[in-house]
């Protein structure tokens, strides 16, 4: 398994989608994200697409009205890694390469 390195607005973005794979409109996410830059929420929605994290139903949009018009949710293939991602969790072993005394 492969390390998910995001950025603030990728975090962002996915914390609003959720994490559990449920839909979200793409009018409830412009929304609810009033505050990012609508050409950063579109670079934003389009990296998470490539890397295959979300999904929707089109992914060639270029302006804010055809996101509005989608509905994204997150790739269940990936939701526990980026679950984990999102909340700071790690998957190191502990304590890897410490001999453990038997007896």
């Amino acid at each position: 398994m492969r390390e998910i390195v995001l950025s603030g607005a990728e975090i962002t973005v996915l914390k609003t989608i959720g994490l559990t794979g449920t839909t979200t409109s793409g009018a409830n996410l412009v929304k609810a994200l009033s505050s990012m830059e609508e050409a950063e929420l579109i670079d934003t929605l389009k990296g998470l697409l490539v890397m295959g994290y979300i999904l929707a139903e089109q992914e060639n949009f270029k302006e804010i009205k055809e996101v509005e018009e989608q509905t994204f949710r997150v790739n269940t293939a990936y939701a526990k890694e980026l679950r984990d991602t999102v909340l700071g969790r790690t998957h190191r072993k502990e304590n890897a390469g410490r001999r453990r005394r038997r007896g």
